[in-house]
């Protein structure tokens, strides 16, 4: 089975280059998000405060958080992307000057 992603180039930039930086292909990248997700479901000693277990524990909040998540999708970057969190256009750049997120690792 397959599952696909559609990204952005400022989504996928900061992905491709932290795979790159781990060695990896951004798939793995990808499916290990994924998994630490999948995991955190269900596991919140040691890796949330209340607010996280909250989201990732209670049914209303566990959907209500994807649901936002797909909302804000169609006209927001997410932090972690190429140019996120700044008005890029105003700041005189074009879509095609992509500049690296403060919330990107690599």
């Amino acid at each position: 089975m397959n599952v696909k992603v559609h990204l952005d180039y400022a989504e996928y930039d900061p992905l491709k280059r932290t795979a790159e930086a781990l060695g990896c292909e951004v798939e793995d990248v990808v499916y290990t998000a994924i998994n630490e997700y999948m995991l955190r479901l269900g596991n919140f000693k040691e890796h949330c405060g209340p607010e996280c277990k909250k989201i990732h524990t209670d049914f209303a909040s566990m959907r209500a958080e994807v649901h936002n998540q797909k909302l804000a999708r169609k006209n927001n970057l997410p932090k972690w992307a190429d140019s996120a969190g700044s008005a890029h256009n105003y700041e005189g750049f074009g879509p095609d000057e992509p500049t690296k997120s403060s919330q990107a690792k690599f």
